[in-house]
């Protein structure tokens, strides 16, 4: 998925809350599987959270407190699901196999 030379941004951050990247060309390495696997996982979290969404907002809700933790939960998924795009994004596209 990146070129040689090119650096992959990771679905997760260090511990001092800095962007991770991959350097490798081997996109069947461990890392790169990793962090695919969580990438699908981010991705489908935050499907479920966005129809939880839905479902919370449909029934008017008067809980302050819920519509705190359901803004605290897509704030969340959506940092991580910018982070995903912007990882593909920066990923040169495979050639057309024929």
């Amino acid at each position: 998925m990146t070129a040689e030379h090119e650096l992959r941004l990771l679905p997760w951050v260090g511990s001092d809350g800095k962007p991770c990247y991959l350097s490798t060309g081997d996109q069947g390495g461990y890392v790169s599987r990793l962090a695919d696997h969580i990438e699908a996982y981010q991705l489908g979290m935050a499907s479920q959270l966005l129809d939880h969404a839905r479902q919370v907002l449909d029934d008017d809700p008067e809980d302050l407190e819920e519509l705190h933790l359901l803004a605290a939960q897509l704030t969340s998924a959506l940092r991580d699901v910018l982070r995903v795009a912007t990882s593909r994004g920066r990923r040169p596209v495979a050639p057309a196999q024929r």
